[in-house]
């Protein structure tokens, strides 16, 4: 399904277009050409994705006053999203994915039992579909509500899509999305697929990551190695391949800092560092958190603590959850602090 239009939108600060032309300066860019952050993350009380930016990397501001970017409700079959995931393509657009999910349908009154299905048949959520979203000014976008399970029968009888990430596959020229697919209750394990240009449905049958079982992971290419961050029993463990699509080998350790449980591992560069952020979602804390650590080579990582709680600073915003980061120019900033009014009294 592909939304036209969503009526109700505007008042979250972005517009829902069936399709969007491509600027005439949009570019491949580098790292030199960047000059700050961009987060994207979601809220349980509102099952909607939020944007917070940066000029450092260390302090975050949220936009729209705090209200959600992406209203669930608008966006998704369930009337809810979670899990968002953001990054740049070779292109120089913008690529958000996200999971259909609203994990208090029926408090919220959008459906009359706990989940679609029997959790005793298909376990915690049993949700099918995926929120695929493509801006080239994080204003305009296009939007479509992609169900796994019509699309790819031959899978079988899914219980869940979970977590979209996206990575270009350079090899492969392609854009190309990953995700858990769950089987039955309690059966995960990480798939990929590729995508249409525009970026509204995936076009290749799923296929495995990674031979281990596991939930959200994480790719970045470092050098001539990919490096998959993921989780298993409620901690982030690290793998490391020479190709983007397998052979992954597992460290058995945990990679997180915390005591408690985590989810939702992602990596960032600092700019103009050799630098890597670990960020997790530390879904275990009471409040729930983000945590941090920094590593220059995926096998020392440093633990610099939480949002408030160290060097990571959230100026207006709590209790962050599964985000993401990736991008801006310095333009770009500049535009969203003025459309979003960031900064004003």
């Amino acid at each position: 399904m592909v939304l036209a239009c969503a009526p109700g939108m505007a008042q979250t600060g972005i517009v829902i277009q069936p399709s969007i032309e491509k600027p005439s300066h949009a570019k491949k860019l580098k790292e030199k050409d960047f000059a700050g952050y961009l987060l994207v993350y979601f809220k349980d009380q509102t099952q909607s994705a939020y944007f917070a930016i940066s000029r450092d990397g260390y302090t975050f501001t949220d936009v729209n006053q705090g209200k959600p970017v992406f209203d669930g409700k608008l966006l998704a079959e369930q009337k809810g999203v979670r899990d968002p995931h953001i990054t740049r393509g070779p292109d120089g657009a913008f690529y958000l994915a996200m999971t259909d999910l609203h994990i208090f349908g029926q408090r919220a009154g959008v459906r009359t039992t706990a989940w679609e299905r029997p959790i005793e048949q298909y376990g915690w959520g049993n949700n099918r579909a995926l929120v695929l979203m493509k801006s080239w000014d994080l204003i305009h976008w296009t939007h479509s509500d992609f169900r796994v399970d019509k699309a790819f029968p031959e899978l079988g009888d899914l219980s869940a899509s979970w977590a979209p990430q996206t990575i270009y596959d350079e090899k492969n020229k392609r854009m190309m999305v990953y995700f858990t697919i769950r089987f039955g209750p309690k059966e995960c394990k990480m798939y990929y697929s590729y995508t249409d240009e525009a970026f509204t449905k995936l076009v290749t049958k799923p296929e495995p990551l990674s031979e281990t079982g596991g939930i959200d992971g994480d790719l970045i290419r470092v050098g001539k190695k990919f490096h998959l961050h993921y989780v298993t029993d409620a901690k982030v463990q690290h793998g490391v391949s020479d190709r983007l699509t397998g052979g992954y080998v597992i460290e058995p350790r945990r990679i997180d800092p915390e005591k408690v449980a985590t989810e939702a591992p992602m990596v960032f560069q600092r700019l103009g560092t050799k630098t890597y952020v670990l960020m997790y979602d530390v879904y275990g804390a009471r409040p729930n958190n983000m945590g941090f650590s920094e590593t220059t080579d995926f096998a020392a990582y440093t633990n610099i603590g939480h949002f408030n709680e160290g060097v990571m600073k959230g100026t207006n915003f709590t209790a962050p959850k599964h985000g993401a980061v990736t991008y801006l120019t310095l333009d770009e900033l500049k535009a969203l602090e003025a459309y979003w009014k960031v900064g004003d009294k």
